[in-house]
């Protein structure tokens, strides 16, 4: 076969990307942690990813090792129109994770955009150029994760409009059920009025405690009312998960062995094959 139609069959095997965005009203639920960990995990396993920090915090950014002072492009100008997807994201030292990050500019988002008719769509308008856009070390991406603000804003409201699927990382705690109904409401109402094709791509149970009766309790409360769409991968709460942001690094490079790196890899897995199994049944 000759390089133009090896190219050729490349363009048309190719498929599109799936577009997650990892949300919860509620903060402290290790949806970054999870954005991180998920995205590492996709990449060990061959998969092209790119990360969308949209929260001003821009903690998937540091966690990635791209400080403060080194992000010149972000998100804020991507959403502007300022500059091309292309052109603000950035590789990592995972090799098929890249990441567009995002900076406090993200806070004065609301303001800049109130004029604008398409303010709730910017993202989803940058994401079209998506299939041209070539990962880091050659290839097309096959996941975009969006790591969303802890709050019902506009930048969440991107969030959910650019993408196929919501991802919810779910702390075991006591209200962690209260926190869910509000945020499937949401999604509800952002399905019925900005994008008919969202839905839940899967619930992830984070911080759980073997050591507290609670996680238990909590875990058999969702499953018995979300069933399937909660993954059986459970992400322990685990003091090398918690300290590898401090390092600038992802806790499968800084301790691929820890437990919680491990429950990563292992929902990674669970993705990609419940990922299939949703091809397999929209052929």
């Amino acid at each position: 076969m000759s390089a133009d139609q090896s190219a050729g069959s490349d363009r048309t095997t190719h498929r599109a990307p799936r577009i997650l965005c990892l949300a919860n009203q509620k903060g402290g639920v290790g949806k970054t942690t999870t954005a991180i960990n998920l995205g590492t995990a996709l990449a060990a396993v061959g998969e092209k990813v790119l990360l969308v920090d949209l929260d001003p915090q821009g903690n998937a950014s540091t966690g990635l090792g791209i400080a403060q002072n080194d992000r010149a492009i972000t998100s804020f100008d991507v959403l502007l129109g300022e500059c091309a997807l292309a052109e603000a994201v950035r590789s990592t030292a995972v090799p098929g994770f890249d990441l567009l990050p995002a900076s406090m500019d993200l806070l004065g988002v609301e303001v800049e955009l109130a004029d604008n008719p398409r303010r709730m769509h910017r993202l989803a308008d940058e994401l079209k150029a998506l299939p041209d856009l070539i990962a880091s070390g050659g290839g097309h991406y096959h996941y975009v994760l969006i790591d969303c603000p802890p709050s019902l804003n506009m930048l969440t409201l991107n969030a959910m409009v650019a993408a196929q699927s919501v991802l919810v990382p779910l702390q075991c705690e006591f209200f962690a059920l209260e926190g869910l109904s509000q945020l499937t409401q949401t999604i509800e109402q952002v399905k019925v009025s900005l994008n008919p094709v969202l839905d839940i791509q899967g619930i992830v149970l984070t911080m759980y405690d073997l050591r507290n009766n609670l996680s238990g309790q909590v875990e058999a409360d969702v499953r018995g009312h979300f069933g399937s769409l909660v993954y059986q991968s459970v992400i322990p709460r685990n003091v090398r998960v918690s300290e590898a942001p401090s390092f600038g690094k992802p806790a499968l490079l800084y301790d691929h062995k820890c437990s919680g790196s491990l429950a990563y890899m292992k929902l990674a897995s669970e993705l990609i094959q419940r990922e299939r199994e949703r091809a397999n049944a929209a052929a």
